[in-house]
């Protein structure tokens, strides 16, 4: 069953076609001015030049000629000729009654299915997860379920940062540290040592080392090489580094509720590297550099302006040219990039890869798509880079502890996991639970806080994390949504103890008829986030949604009533219950039994 937006439009094509109106401008949505009516039409004004009349007798036209009466009354028209819809009563009961019934809560699969390729998560071997990790794991996640719920087959791949620079500059500081890998047993003994806390000090010191120590760097920059054509000891190093990091990442993404179909990282594409330097150099598209090798991808005429140290202003090609080989004969991320969508094109062959990357690195992006198009490996509109904003600390700076630091993903959980204890004693919430109830209720809840409160904003806009007022049951936060979930549970609960079962469903109280409309708005929102990439629609329609079922639980009491009216009201709880549900799942929040 289509929803009403989708079932209006129908019907309002139907008489734009038979008053001979193009029918693209029939197209009718949720209004923006619900004290008008509930859906609108503003396509009268669209149509009436070219139908030689003015806009308000084009309205009065569409009016006169309206039969869905089902669905809704002849619109109304306001100003100029905008139409506005409501739905009659029986429409939205018949709605949510579908919805009630239905598996996917109201949602439709899309017609075309897709091959996807979702890129997100991407932590580096050798550093420890952050949060600055937070925000394409957690978006990423749910633009992957979004699409695989609406039917395209999904894979989620966390490709991982173990092939570049930051290898040769740990392998480095170990030589360094050890005097030299001349002893075999020494190395060995060191290897076996290794833990992650270890590698998140070597890394940050030989970092800052490469950035004074020019023969520091060059060394490095020569290990990076030496491990990618397979040089021992390098690649049993890396192999050690790899191996440490993937175990604490893995734990990290667990903990956070992101789950990956691929577990591959920048390594896995090195092997087709050889083989995509060969097709460039045949297509000749390599061209040598300084000594290094680049693929141009600007278009004739594309350029900007770029400043010189003498302060004279040139026009230089943009994008600049992606680099594919070093000077020192190293591949760079751009490389590993471009194989990787190589090996995607013959693993999955994807009709779209996704990117969930930091909106800054747009211009790398671009690069590497580009690069891909002219090589003939993927078309540029199969490439899309999903930019966000950062996470920003009270001061609006991008967040750090008080010490300045980069503060831990790890951390970050522990925190908000112990704002969600305090919570829930405040609440007098799970005085009867058993510890371990307890400490998964704690855990859900400060996820729902974390994940409601990034998914709820725009992904391309930046916000400022404030835990304390995340952390709320009150007002738009993940903990308000989770307590409405499971008071609607408790309610559910106590109907199947009173043998009281759901119902047709009818249509009457003003509270019973906004809570139908949000039940209907689902496969928008759902579309929406779908189409744009975009979470926050769905975090939108969650919000609503509870808003909409604690209004009519306050004035439509649901197990005092009786009969009919309570099998419908307890119909209409069900329902959204499932959709609330569903939704918040595919934000990546998990609801508890009880609260």
């Amino acid at each position: 069953m289509k929803d009403l937006v989708s079932a209006l439009s129908e019907a309002n094509a139907a008489v734009f076609q038979g008053l001979g109106l193009d029918v693209k401008h029939a197209e009718v949505r949720r209004s923006d001015r619900p004290d008008l009516g509930e859906f609108q039409c503003n396509g009268a004004l669209a149509v009436a030049k070219g139908a030689g009349k003015k806009p308000q007798e084009v309205a009065q036209s569409v009016v006169a000629n309206w039969r869905a009466l089902e669905l809704a009354a002849p619109p109304v028209i306001a100003g100029p000729g905008f139409l506005n819809f409501t739905a009659t009563p029986q429409a939205l009961a018949a709605r949510a009654q579908f919805i009630a019934g239905d598996a996917r809560a109201g949602a439709m699969a899309v017609a075309q299915k897709r091959r996807v390729v979702v890129d997100y998560g991407g932590p580096n071997v050798a550093k420890g997860m952050h949060v600055g990790h937070l925000r394409s794991s957690i978006i990423g996640e749910s633009v992957k379920r979004v699409y695989r719920f609406l039917g395209d087959e999904v894979w989620g791949d966390a490709h991982f940062g173990d092939w570049g620079f930051q290898m040769g500059l740990v392998i480095t500081a170990l030589e360094d540290e050890l005097g030299g890998f001349s002893d075999a047993a020494k190395l060995d003994a060191r290897l076996g040592s290794l833990t992650l806390e270890h590698l998140e000090g070597i890394y940050p010191a030989s970092a800052a080392k490469a950035k004074e120590d020019a023969s520091f760097r060059d060394r490095a920059r020569k290990a990076t090489a030496a491990l990618q054509s397979s040089a021992e000891p390098h690649r049993t190093i890396w192999k050690a580094m790899h191996d440490v990091s993937m175990a604490a990442q893995k734990r990290d993404f667990a903990a956070l509720g992101v789950n990956f179909d691929l577990w591959l990282g920048e390594s896995d594409a090195d092997p087709l590297i050889p083989d995509m330097v060969k097709h460039l150099e045949a297509k000749g598209l390599l061209e040598e550099d300084q000594g290094a090798r680049i693929v141009r991808v600007a278009g004739p005429g594309e350029t900007k302006k770029k400043k010189l140290e003498d302060g004279s202003v040139v026009e230089v090609e943009s994008p600049d040219p992606l680099l594919v080989v070093s000077s020192e004969g190293s591949a760079m991320y751009g490389t590993t990039d471009l194989a990787t969508i190589r090996q995607r094109v013959r693993d999955q062959q994807p009709d779209l890869i996704l990117y969930v990357v930091d909106q800054r690195q747009a211009d790398h992006f671009e690069q590497v798509y580009r690069a891909a198009a002219k090589a003939g490996y993927m078309a540029r509109d199969q490439l899309e880079h999903v930019g966000f904003g950062t996470m920003n600390g009270t001061d609006g700076k991008p967040f750090k502890t008080r010490a300045g630091g980069v503060l831990k993903l790890q951390d970050m959980i522990g925190q908000a996991e112990e704002k969600a204890r305090e919570r829930l004693r405040e609440n007098e919430i799970g005085a009867d639970f058993s510890k371990e109830e307890f400490e998964d209720v704690a855990h859900k809840v400060a996820l729902a806080a974390i994940k409601f409160a990034d998914l709820s904003n725009f992904r391309g806009t930046s916000y400022v994390f404030d835990l304390d007022r995340f952390m709320s049951f009150e007002g738009k936060t993940g903990p308000y949504l989770l307590y409405q979930a499971v008071r609607i549970k408790s309610v559910l609960r106590k109907a199947d103890e009173q043998g009281a079962a759901a119902g047709a469903i009818s249509i009457e109280h003003e509270a019973e008829r906004a809570l139908a409309l949000a039940l209907d708005a689902f496969n928008g929102a759902l579309r929406a986030a779908y189409e744009k990439r975009a979470p926050h629609f769905l975090a939108e329609h969650a919000y609503a949604l509870a808003q909409a079922f604690s209004g009519f639980y306050t004035h439509c009491p649901i197990l005092p009533s009786k009969g009919a009216v309570r099998a419908s009201r307890l119909a209409l709880a069900g329902a959204t219950l499932k959709q609330l549900t569903l939704t918040l799942d595919l934000l990546g929040i998990a609801v508890p039994e009880r609260m």
